[in-house]
């Protein structure tokens, strides 16, 4: 009898539709899953996104992120790879750790398993005990989630041995459920410069791969840097045996916002649900025009430098570290109708005062989170900068970790003050590991052991942070392991520096921040906002980010014409 959820759903009512990618990877996949995932929803249907990971890491809470990009925190404190942040993003709802899987993690519980003797004496082996614990995990996030639809993105190129067992995965749920289970694979078609054709080949080669392992494509989305003609997907519908009207065009756009919308052009969310016999509601994606017709139509713009230390990838300039940041400005800045120009600088340039004034180019300065010594003095001359000049400054994690720091060392005069993190030896360990962590350190269980997910806070009455959150309470995601030192918190306050947002039991603070009267915006915290800042719902402390930004770029335009008129 088929396991039942809460909502009286059970495994065989629930589709599954699979995305794997070919021909290279980076090839879109996870937004590929996030537009359909969309799309299914405004046709309300309920989706939930599963992203699969063909790493040995058990999370991505270990990966290096200018090798892997973002490390994406789920409500519930599993670190992941930043599609899931994409997935969340695009459905607007918040997703469990059940939703994501590695490699590692998948092995992990198989072993767990049989050491607990779960497999009652059966010989435990890679096929199919791998492929099942995955297609096990699939079913439950689709119970828990109560789903009419499970997206489940497979990481990786098909060819790779990596994901070999994760394909098997999908062949042994075809072959148990044949028309609940459907494959959409994302594909590359090159334009050779030399050449100046698109060549379907490579495509044709990476379906031929996937047929290998069992596994049957049912959709292509052929991924190009131009539209894809008729000729050209005749020639994919031949030689891949799927149907000319399932080959879809997806060319390159300028914001991936608007790729739903080049997809329902060739019906593709109607395509899915024939395939998958589902009867849907008609399409409703008037929200989603709203919100990028916002991004195109804006009445001025804001410059923000972001001062980071992983901007840098040989001689490429990597972005994928801060992506939910990046975002999370742009949907405040969207929603007050202004278009943020974002530039991107390294803090190791910062070496001095002369190297700061560069920053009176911009209306605000941010420095997200990150760890480790590299760029730290930079980012020290940053924040001290924009504090004494009045610049606008959002600080997050590290960046609020800096900015007490600096503020204990250049107004408290605890000239030694520093973090434990990198100077262990300092008199003034302002910001230090709690004794919780500290035997964590000891016994070098450092892997997802941070403080992990959502925490609440308490919001002080007439400060900035109550002023953008409009309440007493919030929750907020964290990734850190070390606090602001509670012992250097009266040293701190004396000195002008208000806390703002501190944990119900009043050992942890949350949010550092200047009175208005003394700084338009200068506000540090040790969460992760931007970890739940969605394009249909900016978070505040962003838009209360940008709206400062604005009125200081105003201000400053004001005065520009002030000094232009006296001189004349």
């Amino acid at each position: 009898m088929p396991k039942t959820s809460k909502t009286g759903k059970n495994n065989k009512n629930i589709k599954y539709i699979f995305v794997v990618g070919g021909v290279m990877s980076g090839v879109g996949k996870g937004i590929t899953a996030s537009s359909i995932a969309l799309l299914l929803k405004t046709r309300g249907l309920a989706v939930t996104a599963i992203k699969i990971d063909p790493y040995i890491n058990v999370d991505a809470g270990t990966m290096n992120p200018t090798e892997h990009g973002e490390v994406f925190v789920l409500k519930d404190g599993l670190e992941t790879d930043q599609d899931m942040g994409n997935y969340e993003r695009f459905l607007g709802q918040d997703l469990p750790a059940i939703n994501y899987m590695t490699t590692g993690s998948v092995y992990l519980a198989v072993i767990e398993k049989e050491r607990n003797l779960m497999y009652q004496g059966k010989n435990v082996e890679v096929v199919p005990d791998i492929p099942l614990e995955v297609i096990s995990r699939i079913r439950l996030a689709g119970l828990e989630a109560g789903s009419d639809v499970v997206m489940i993105e497979v990481g990786g190129t098909v060819g790779e041995y990596q994901n070999i067992l994760f394909l098997e995965a999908i062949r042994m749920m075809k072959s148990e459920q044949p028309d609940d289970v459907i494959t959409v694979m994302v594909s590359y078609l090159p334009v050779p410069g030399s050449i100046g054709e698109m060549k379907t080949k490579p495509t044709q080669t990476a379906v031929r791969s996937l047929n290998s392992a069992g596994v049957f494509a049912d959709v292509i989305i052929a991924r190009s840097s131009s539209e894809v003609d008729e000729k050209r997907k005749e020639k994919i519908a031949r030689f891949c045996n799927v149907r000319k009207d399932c080959v879809i065009s997806a060319p390159d756009v300028a914001s991936i916002y608007d790729i739903p919308f080049n997809f329902e052009k060739e019906e593709l969310s109607t395509k899915l649900c024939q395939l998958l016999k589902l009867k849907p509601k008609a399409i409703d994606l008037t929200a989603w025009k709203k919100f990028v017709q916002n991004t195109k139509k804006t009445k001025g713009e804001v410059k923000i430098a972001v001062v980071g230390k992983y901007f840098n990838s040989g001689d490429f300039v990597l972005l994928d570290v801060y992506l939910s940041v990046l975002e999370a400005i742009k949907y405040s800045a969207y929603s007050l109708h202004l278009t943020p120009k974002i530039v991107y600088l390294s803090a190791v340039d910062f070496t001095d005062k002369k190297q700061c004034e560069k920053l009176k180019d911009y209306a605000g300065v941010l420095i997200p989170g990150g760890f480790g010594e590299t760029g730290i003095p930079g980012k020290l001359n940053v924040i001290k900068y924009v504090r004494e000049e009045g610049i606008p400054y959002f600080g997050i994690c590290y960046g609020m970790q800096l900015a007490v720091i600096e503020y204990a060392r250049n107004v408290a005069k605890l000239t030694d003050a520093h973090t434990a993190e990198i100077n262990p030896n300092s008199t003034h360990l302002v910001v230090d590991v709690m004794p919780e962590q500290r035997e964590l350190i000891k016994k070098n269980q450092l892997g997802g052991t941070m403080r992990l997910g959502e925490y609440r806070a308490n919001i002080k009455k007439g400060t900035q942070a109550e002023n953008a959150y409009k309440k007493d309470s919030i929750i907020e995601r964290h990734r850190h392991r070390y606090e602001v030192n509670p012992e250097y918190i009266a040293t701190l306050e004396q000195a002008g520096m208000v806390f703002s947002g501190i944990s119900p039991d009043g050992r942890l603070m949350e949010i550092a921040e200047l009175p208005k009267s003394v700084h338009p915006f200068f506000v540090g915290v040790q969460f992760h906002p931007e970890l739940i800042a969605r394009p249909l719902s900016p978070h505040p402390l962003f838009t209360a980010f940008i709206k400062a930004t604005s009125l200081y770029q105003a201000n400053k335009s004001i005065e520009k014409v002030k000094k232009t008129v006296a001189k004349t």
